[in-house]
């Protein structure tokens, strides 16, 4: 019986010559048949209770639904690390508040 060899993978390099970081404590998310766009920002009121609140947007990311499955898988996998060391992260399951167009 022959054996199939598989092709090495190449090595990959990542270059973060032109990388920028941004913080976002917010993140939605709208998806198309061809893509899903991540929208990130930052929820910046300083109490609770409020009957509006802003959400000043930062990045939006466009990913094709191949992409944004290995993200969820790695996502997944960071996650259930962070939960092995640290404790269960607890988030609420609700819905997402109502969004006002401007």
């Amino acid at each position: 019986m022959t054996e199939v060899k598989k092709p090495a993978l190449p090595k990959i390099k990542w270059d973060d010559t032109n990388m920028r970081s941004t913080y976002a404590n917010v993140c939605n998310v709208a998806s198309t048949r061809e893509e899903m766009t991540l929208l990130f920002g930052t929820n910046q009121a300083w109490h609770t209770g409020q009957k509006e609140m802003t959400i000043n947007l930062s990045d939006r990311i466009v990913l094709n639904p191949y992409a944004a499955k290995r993200m969820l898988l790695l996502l997944q996998n960071v996650v259930n690390t962070y939960e092995k060391r640290f404790g269960e992260l607890k988030v609420d399951g609700g819905h997402a508040p109502e969004t006002l167009n401007s």
